[in-house]
């Protein structure tokens, strides 16, 4: 129980109400729908999910929203980060009193965080919860960007437990591996990695992919876990294109234009977040038919 995801990760956007409240139905709705699908684990409030643009009381009914739905069926990770320690102590609480399986924690930063920083930060965390933490490195995103060291550091307090690496460099998974041993739980979050992360020995993919092509995301998975790695390199070539797609435009404006061209609004995007632009629409559309997820033609569906 110290590392108790595995598998695929599923990453649930915030959909909002044209009012711009969360849409708690909604959520509600895509967490099942993911969940028949196959997924093996749920994680609201990470990038696709806009944290960082939801007030406290929109958070915490998001983690309420899809630890309830999910009901023990599946594991739930929960993110939990905040610019200061106090704040994601308090989420951190709050995950773990609504039923979260563990939490995730990047160290968001508008000063640059000395090593120091990061690990007293980590520790008050872990101090105050009693369920596992995954320590989230992404640099794109939350400005600070944690070596190998630095996180083999945070792996020395107790109940940090599992690393989700999303710069990209596989390298860095090996290296840990050095450092930490082979019982590392590390999971990939770079989505055009996914292959060379599991063949890696990664315990799962973090995605937002699922809201779109879950069971070709868990064929993948599988494939990898049997050995298969002829028909795991079919799988993910055939979804490469969808994954670079959504991170070269922005996980919240892709997934969001993806649910649209599928038939489910997510409603407005959090500003100042905008829409894609109508030929990035039709870009991803084009994807989308070529993934058999949509027909060849708007008026195919008609009929």
């Amino acid at each position: 129980m110290n590392a108790p995801l595995r598998g695929i990760i599923a990453y649930p956007i915030t959909p909002f109400t044209d009012g711009g409240r969360v849409d708690e139905p909604l959520l509600a709705r895509i967490v099942d729908d993911m969940l028949a699908a196959g997924v093996h684990a749920l994680a609201p409030l990470g990038s696709t999910g806009v944290l960082p643009y939801l007030s406290d009381d929109e958070r915490e009914a998001v983690a309420e929203t899809v630890v309830k739905r999910v009901a023990g069926r599946v594991p739930t990770l929960v993110g939990v980060s905040a610019l200061t320690t106090e704040r994601t102590v308090h989420h951190a609480r709050h995950a773990e009193q609504v039923g979260a399986t563990a939490v995730m924690i990047i160290p968001m930063s508008y000063w640059k965080l000395t090593d120091a920083e990061i690990v007293a930060h980590f520790d008050s965390v872990a101090k105050a919860i009693s369920i596992p933490i995954a320590l989230y490195n992404n640099p794109a995103t939350g400005g600070l960007d944690l070596g190998p060291d630095t996180i083999a550091r945070l792996l020395q307090i107790p109940n940090v437990t599992m690393v989700k690496e999303s710069t990209g460099d596989v390298h860095r998974m090996h290296r840990l591996v050095q450092l930490c041993g082979e019982d590392v739980a590390f999971y990939n979050g770079s989505n055009p990695l996914a292959l060379a992360a599991l063949a890696a020995g990664a315990r799962g993919w973090c995605t937002a992919a699922p809201h779109v092509i879950p069971r070709l995301n868990v064929e993948l998975y599988e494939a990898v876990m049997r050995g298969d790695l002829d028909g795991a390199r079919r799988s993910f070539y055939r979804q490469l294109p969808f994954l670079q797609f959504i991170v070269a435009h922005g996980l919240p404006r892709a997934i969001a234009a993806a649910l649209e061209l599928c038939g489910t609004r997510v409603g407005p995007l959090r500003a100042p977040l905008r829409p894609l632009e109508p030929e990035r629409v039709a870009e991803l559309r084009q994807i989308l038919v070529d993934l058999e997820v949509l027909p060849a033609s708007p008026r195919s569906a008609v009929d």
